[in-house]
């Protein structure tokens, strides 16, 4: 008897998911349930597809051969679902963004949902890359969108045959070492030593209007990712200065977020080319699914 689809989605399911049990979480039903369609597919075919071991399950050279062949199967049914969207008049097509850290874990990661429910032929990819190659790629054509910070106050200026898309403006804050007094004004920062932020980027534009306030900053390190930042303040080296995205999560022990007036914020932007064919529909609609979850935030 060949084997039932159903179960090589089954095995599937326990390969990359490392086990029965996680499994189980995954496809929403009981361990036993999952063991008992391995234990039919073995039957099926006469093979032994898992390894039982202490540790878990890890698939057979059988195992390995029939959880390929699911995939084929998976990615044959999503091409003919994309076929069958577009044989509908529903939005179709590939979607490639690129961005980075923040924008990508806050926005573009939880818009996969949406965008699954909402547009079915539309596949959404992302790549994160750095800002000079995600413009270069959107030039050329390889990418759709491209995901860019802007301080509030940063030039505006957008190449000709493209056009921008504010998907959130979110305000700066202050992360301190958890032993520094809480500043509640900007003149109370007078004479603290900051984190350098690479030239360039938003933090940096930020950082020089406070400059422009208190005076040359005393800066030591520099940083360019969000995190190796928090790391450098948990470890006492300075104040940063971050979007509230960088800070949603669970933070480093040792440090203290503070909101003070005055610090101004940071614009996520979404660029796309616009041309007498560009944006198309499926661009525009996941645009559209950013800017819904981008807005459904709660940055405190």
């Amino acid at each position: 008897m060949p084997a039932d689809p159903r179960r090589l989605a089954v095995l599937l399911a326990v390969h990359r998911s490392g086990g029965v049990l996680a499994a189980a979480d995954t496809l929403r039903v009981t361990p036993s349930a999952v063991s008992q369609q391995i234990a039919r597919l073995e039957a099926e075919e006469g093979v032994a597809v898992l390894d039982r071991g202490p540790r878990g399950a890890t698939l057979t050279a059988a195992g390995r051969i029939l959880a390929e062949a699911a995939e084929r199967i998976e990615a044959e049914l999503v091409e003919a679902r994309k076929s069958l969207a577009a044989l509908g008049g529903e939005l179709s097509g590939r979607v490639t963004v690129a961005g980075f850290q923040t924008a990508i874990r806050a926005v573009v990661g939880p818009s996969f949902a949406r965008v699954a429910e909402r547009h079915p032929g539309v596949e959404l990819v992302v790549e994160e890359r750095e800002p000079a190659e995600s413009m270069r790629r959107l030039r050329e054509g390889d990418v759709d969108i491209v995901l860019i910070e802007r301080d509030e106050d940063a030039d505006t200026h957008v190449p000709r045959g493209q056009r921008d898309v504010v998907l959130l403006e979110e305000p700066w804050r202050l992360v301190l070492p958890a032993a520094a007094a809480t500043p509640v004004q900007i003149s109370d920062l007078r004479g603290a030593t900051w984190l350098g932020a690479v030239p360039g980027t938003a933090a940096d534009r930020a950082m020089g209007r406070i400059a422009a306030t208190l005076g040359p900053l005393a800066t030591r390190h520099v940083y360019y990712d969000f995190d190796v930042a928090l790391a450098l303040v948990a470890a006492g080296q300075g104040i940063g200065m971050l979007p509230a995205l960088a800070l949603q999560g669970e933070l480093p022990e040792g440090l203290t977020v503070a909101t003070v007036p005055g610090l101004g914020s940071r614009r996520l932007v979404a660029r796309h080319r616009a041309t007498r064919r560009e944006p198309g529909a499926a661009v525009v609609a996941v645009i559209d699914e950013l800017l819904a979850e981008a807005s459904a935030l709660d940055l405190g």
